[in-house]
């Protein structure tokens, strides 16, 4: 997948502030500028296969692109899905971040997610192994990519009626 930036190179520490501004959206269901922080190719992917590259071609939870990913923002705020109706309550938590790679315009890191939900007066943790790609375009910054490694991903997961 091709994509033009503007060159820049994006600092470690501007990624990390994007990130964690990212998750800090998701906390307060803040879905529309969400959306906006996406390039026009980007990719929300969480595999069920944790050791998966091949995304296209294997069994995922979520594999979407910018139409499914505003469709599933619709869903969410309709409030005619079970599992968004009332919504959770999450707070994120991301860090142990390690960049992996690094070109003009575009840098990509792994990062570590517990995400604590509240819904019906039950509390649950989920963790993840999160993978970002970061792209420099028109000025800003934007989700190129964004992998959701779930540890349960290969076993039952129940209602998660949020972003990740």
């Amino acid at each position: 997948m091709s994509l033009e930036t503007d060159g820049a190179a994006i600092d470690l520490h501007e990624a990390i502030a994007f990130i964690w501004r990212e998750a800090e959206m998701l906390d307060r269901c803040a879905y529309a500028p969400w959306l906006a922080l996406w390039s026009a190719a980007g990719r929300y992917v969480i595999p069920i296969d944790r050791g998966t590259t091949d995304y296209a071609g294997t069994l995922n939870v979520a594999y979407d692109d910018q139409a499914m990913r505003e469709a599933r923002v619709k869903r969410l705020k309709s409030g005619f899905s079970m599992s968004s109706a009332p919504p959770a309550r999450t707070v994120r938590t991301v860090s142990r971040f390690v960049e992996t790679a690094a070109e003009a315009g575009a840098i990509e890191l792994d990062a570590a997610m517990l995400l604590v939900e509240y819904k019906y007066e039950t509390t649950r943790l989920l963790a993840a192994d999160l993978n970002y790609r970061i792209v420099r375009a028109n000025g800003g910054l934007a989700l190129d990519r964004k992998v959701i490694r779930l540890i349960n991903s290969d076993d039952a997961l129940h209602g998660i009626g949020y972003l990740l």
